[in-house]
């Protein structure tokens, strides 16, 4: 069961630790296909940073030795290429992450006694981002799971908090529905730059980087609104888990 996984396996400190677990199973129209839990056990329908780990790990180990590969996701079939280190292993992805969709622009959500400024997005899942100031001040274990589970956005949402640097530059927290507060957020990532692009701080076909907690990612949206994204992908060790039900 590999929602019980996922709740056994993501604890810090008490367990592997992470922000979910990701399943690699075969696919009848894909290289692979992957299937991603969120550390409270729900079934998330694309995660950007996990299929660039995914792209990795079937690579790395002989279970798809192409440097252009289809993986299968709840939203649908995403192609990764694959550039390999002087040992021949994987250290940066590009994901083709289809088109990004502005669902809405200037919802204001007020949470805590502050008006905030929302962009809806989808990128295969559900992303609100908001435009401020300063991300560091942000108390995200107070204001997240308000913005998560918001009657205005009619679902639970992914909420990205940005500043703008300059309009090549982003800088990004993230609160995860299912998760928390996470290092990265790959498309929340592709999400911010099509919102930042939609309010005007960035411009089509150019690369922005969005800097975030756990390292920077590379995202461009071209003027079909689609977007590649491109960023690390760093095996931080392997072991064994000893699951007991």
């Amino acid at each position: 069961n590999p929602e019980e996984i996922a709740i056994a396996v993501t604890p810090r400190h008490l367990s592997v630790g992470s922000d979910g677990l990701i399943h690699v199973c075969r696919s009848d129209i894909a290289d692979a296909k992957m299937r991603m839990f969120n550390a409270d056990g729900s079934e998330g329908r694309m995660c950007g940073n996990g299929i660039r780990c995914v792209g990795k790990f079937v690579y790395d180990n002989g279970l798809c030795k192409k440097t252009e590969l289809d993986i299968e996701t709840l939203s649908g079939v995403k192609h990764l290429s694959l550039k390999l280190d002087e040992k021949g292993e994987v250290e940066l992805v590009t994901v083709d992450m289809g088109r990004a969709e502005i669902i809405q622009k200037g919802l204001i959500v007020n949470v805590q006694g502050a008006d905030y400024d929302m962009t809806r997005v989808s990128v295969g899942n559900p992303h609100a981002v908001t435009f401020v100031e300063d991300v560091k001040g942000l108390d995200l274990e107070k204001i997240g799971p308000l913005f998560e589970n918001n009657k205005a956005f009619g679902e639970r949402v992914n909420t990205e908090f940005v500043r703008v640097i300059d309009e090549n530059t982003l800088e990004m927290r993230v609160w995860e529905r299912g998760s928390g507060e996470t290092f990265a957020c790959g498309t929340g990532a592709c999400a911010t730059v099509a919102a930042a692009i939609a309010n005007g701080y960035c411009r089509f076909s150019e690369p922005v980087t969005v800097k975030l907690l756990g390292g920077d990612l590379t995202i461009t949206v071209e003027g079909d609104m689609n977007v590649l994204m491109t960023g690390e992908a760093v095996k931080a060790y392997e072991g064994v888990f000893e699951y007991e039900r």
